[in-house]
């Protein structure tokens, strides 16, 4: 067991972190017994079921303009550090693993106080911040690499983001392990790929990094090719107006079906309609919704960004497409369809994961992580 008090530090979460957040829990708790945790929103319901840990809990609200955003945002993170300083005397390490690297008051208390800092990174905040058109671009970007800065270490999900992500200058402090396990009861075959409707699909957020609007304008073509065809789009997010507007202009509205936003409860069902899962992300760390289809035997495309080329490799666990542009996207659904090994590919893909992120596996990683950190 792990001697060192850890601490756990997140922004108030969307519901899509909920299962990021469980996880570094779980894998945490088993490698010490003294686990804190500080998070929000929608991180209360994880602490609502986790009640035997101890939970610092924070709500965040926006804002309707830039002045109450920028208010609401320092306010937050001066609450998060007064929760820190409570807590101080319980922790020897502070690890975030979720929208830290614009935690930068934070981290620095954490500094001055003589804690180590570990950042888990999910994601490039420089890319992800590009493609929303944030008009905080420039600020939280710098944020993130003084915080980079000041950490102690950085851990990444593969070696290849540290070149993607421009992490050179911290090479020296940058460990790798990832915090993804599947629960393979949940996440399993119930409908084999040959007996799934003509159905392919999209989840995830509806945000620019990844890439749903190209997904959205390459449907004319891709349905105009597969008469039989239907699509999912399911998620929630900024673009989703957008995307309404381009299936109508599309004329294809009739054949998509917009869930909004699908429950982790539901997802083994509906990754169980679909025949191919389409991801053409802009950037990506490692993302679950890839390992669950996998899991549930569902072939996947997608861009080769983030630590996904070392799982998906073309032809073999999946497919990956050269770019996001609704041309390329179109052309590369087509041939993935029309794959005369289309189900031998899901099969490897589902055993990929099957072996490769198993709870045990990632508990071991992180154990090794820890440890090279004391």
């Amino acid at each position: 067991m792990y001697n060192r008090k850890i601490g756990i530090v997140t922004f108030p979460l969307e519901k899509s972190n909920i299962i990021p957040l469980y996880n570094i829990i779980g894998i945490t708790r088993c490698l010490t017994n003294h686990v804190y945790i500080i998070t929000g929103n929608s991180g209360i319901n994880v602490a609502q079921k986790l009640n035997d840990l101890h939970f610092e809990l924070i709500y965040h609200t926006s804002g309707s303009n830039i002045i109450t955003k920028v208010y609401n945002y320092a306010k937050t993170q001066l609450t998060i550090t007064i929760h820190m300083l409570k807590l101080s005397k319980n922790i020897d390490s502070w690890i975030f693993p979720i929208g830290g690297e614009a935690l930068i008051s934070c981290i620095i208390f954490a500094k001055i106080l003589r804690k180590s800092v570990i950042m888990s990174l999910t994601s490039s905040t420089e890319s992800m911040m590009k493609h929303q058109k944030n008009y905080l671009t420039p600020i939280i970007v710098s944020f993130a690499k003084i915080n980079y800065f000041l950490a102690d270490k950085i851990i990444l999900y593969s070696p290849a983001l540290i070149t993607e992500w421009n992490l050179e200058p911290y090479r020296h402090k940058i460990l790798i392990a990832h915090r993804h396990f599947l629960d393979f009861n949940t996440f399993t075959v119930t409908t084999p790929l040959p007996d799934r409707p003509p159905l392919i699909g999209y989840i995830g957020r509806l945000s620019g990094e990844k890439g749903v609007q190209h997904f959205a304008r390459a449907l004319p073509a891709i349905l105009s090719d597969r008469e039989d065809l239907h699509v999912l789009i399911g998620g929630d997010g900024a673009l989703k107006e957008s995307i309404e507007a381009s299936l109508q202009e599309g004329g294809v509205t009739t054949r998509v079906d917009l869930l909004g936003w699908i429950s982790h409860d539901d997802l083994p069902k509906y990754l169980n309609q679909l025949r191919l899962l389409v991801l053409p992300s802009y950037t990506e760390g490692l993302p679950n919704i890839m390992l669950e289809a996998m899991a549930c035997g569902t072939p996947v495309l997608a861009t080769p960004v983030g630590a996904i080329p070392d799982v998906i490799i073309d032809g073999k666990t999946g497919f990956i497409m050269e770019n996001n542009s609704p041309e390329c996207i179109a052309e590369n659904v087509i041939r993935a369809l029309n794959a005369p090994d289309l189900e031998r590919i899901a099969e490897n893909g589902r055993r990929f994961v099957e072996e490769n992120f198993t709870f045990e596996k990632v508990v071991e990683n992180w154990k090794r992580v820890l440890q090279d950190i004391e």
